[in-house]
């Protein structure tokens, strides 16, 4: 039997403590591996292993001397470009868990077997081609109902996005924090809300982190803004996976390209699809099928089933389901999908349901605890929400043209010059009698504009920097409402 690596011992011995929930002693810890390998792994190696994973917090310890035990402290991440990485989650907040069925309890108990006991599988085509829309439900028709009526907002008979667009600020911080967070990210929900809403980058925090943060927030704007248009189309999830993967592939070029080469998963022993014409075939088929579900809750969980089942892209596909499923609730004007307060773990076994026994039940437990909780969250804000602003929904698209011309054209935002912008270059838009409010909005737009806020008005940060640097180097020029 070849020899075992380094990370296939330290692999090894994370699904021996897991499987001890109470905790286990060096010596049956050697025993277990003993009767898996067919060979004992040296004890001063064994100890420098478990040395590291305490370290690493992966692995936690209790008592002393003979009666010192390991227990578990970390979950895998079960998605990543064949490199292994966990999340550290403490031993209370590894408790947490949504509340689930009796068929999610039974998927939960399989997937939580040690993986030297589990059999490795492969992508199944056949999972997705017997899926038929409008005949084939993964929700049934009674929860189909119960969610319908927790997600209906009193938007349900306006333009799509209308109720998305009402709770933007808060949508942007929760969905950006609670989605990054089931990544390992570790930027607070405080963290999230002052990058987003001012640009502050939290100290010691890697930027990684702040880059996921960032591309989560300019997603979650391009569906919104774009309600009208986005769809479950080959353009609509290429570029929503290259603005979640923004600087964030090992690959540059494999950003919004569907991948090209074989991926491994840690943490579990399913298999991605290797061929790209299975990829692209099945990538095909999946949209197709998504896009005549005639239920927006069946095309939201359908997709949060089967995109990260193909792994259509090098990496960032968990994010993009989780995006995307919005568009169908963004679309109806339903309540959003937000992730908040989801416990990783439920989420994470939820998956691995899906990767190794294609078995939804545990996931969708998940997603109809996350979606009551979304509602809660969101439908007692909207009580309480100050009305918007009908000038700033009616000039919408033109305030945003009138911030480009500024920005782009390096214009410094004076008094004569925005009022020159808003005659000139907005004049079809923006009638008369609405021209000095106009005038008030760009003023305001450009005063609070900032690198978190640009995408709002589909600016780049290269032009951003550009108009910035120019502004700032005279900042008394800048006229301040």
């Amino acid at each position: 039997m070849p020899r075992t690596t380094p990370s296939e011992e330290i692999q090894l011995i994370e699904s021996v403590v897991a499987a001890h929930p109470n905790g286990i002693g060096i010596s049956d810890i050697e025993a277990e591996m003993l009767r898996s390998q067919k060979s004992k792994l040296n004890r001063r190696t064994l100890q420098r292993r478990l040395q590291k994973l305490v370290e690493t917090k992966r692995l936690s310890v209790e008592g002393q001397s003979i009666a010192l035990v390991y227990k578990a402290a970390s979950i895998s991440v079960v998605e990543l470009t064949g490199v292994a990485a966990s999340v550290s989650v403490g031993v209370a907040e590894a408790e947490l868990y949504v509340s689930v069925s009796p068929e999610g309890a039974r998927v939960r108990d399989q997937v939580r077997v040690p993986l030297m006991h589990r059999r490795p599988v492969g992508y199944r085509r056949e999972f997705l081609e017997a899926y038929q829309p409008g005949q084939t439900f993964y929700l049934s028709e009674s929860l189909r109902i119960q969610l319908h009526d927790m997600g209906r907002t009193a938007a349900n008979e306006r333009p799509a996005g209308t109720y998305a667009r009402d709770i933007l600020s808060r949508l942007l911080v929760d969905l950006s924090w609670a989605s990054s967070k089931l990544e390992g990210n570790t930027y607070s929900r405080l963290d999230t809300q002052n990058l987003i809403e001012l640009g502050q980058i939290a100290q010691g925090k890697d930027a990684i982190e702040t880059q996921m943060i960032l591309n989560h927030k300019a997603a979650i704007e391009m569906l919104i803004e774009d309600a009208d248009e986005v769809g479950f189309d080959a353009f609509t999830f290429k570029n929503l996976h290259a603005v979640l993967s923004q600087d964030l592939m090992r690959d540059p070029q494999a950003s919004g390209r569907l991948r090209r080469r074989t991926v491994e998963i840690s943490g579990t022993v399913f298999h991605p699809a290797a061929l790209p014409q299975v990829i692209e075939d099945c990538f095909e088929q999946l949209l197709n099928k998504v896009t005549a579900i005639p239920d927006p809750f069946e095309q939201a969980f359908f997709l949060m089933v089967q995109l990260p089942y193909l792994q259509p892209f090098e990496d960032v596909n968990k994010r993009v389901s989780r995006i995307g499923a919005n568009i169908s609730l963004f679309k109806n004007n339903l309540c959003p999908l937000s992730f908040v307060d989801v416990p990783e773990r439920s989420y994470v076994e939820g998956t691995l349901g899906v990767y190794e026994l294609k078995e939804v039940d545990l996931l969708r437990d998940v997603f109809v605890w996350a979606y009551e909780r979304s509602c809660q969250r969101y439908l007692a804000i909207t009580q309480t929400m100050v009305e918007p602003d009908p000038l700033k929904i009616k000039y919408r698209e033109a305030l945003i043209q009138a911030v480009q011309v500024v920005v782009k054209g390096l214009l410094r935002p004076q008094p004569g010059v925005i009022a020159q912008v808003a005659r000139d270059v907005v004049r079809v838009v923006v009638s008369e009698v609405d021209r000095d409010a106009f005038i008030q909005m760009l003023t305001e737009a450009l005063y609070q504009l900032h690198e978190g806020s640009i995408a709002r008005y589909r600016l780049r940060r290269s032009e951003y920097i550009a108009w910035h640097a120019l502004v700032h180097s005279q900042p008394d020029d800048v006229h301040r409402p």
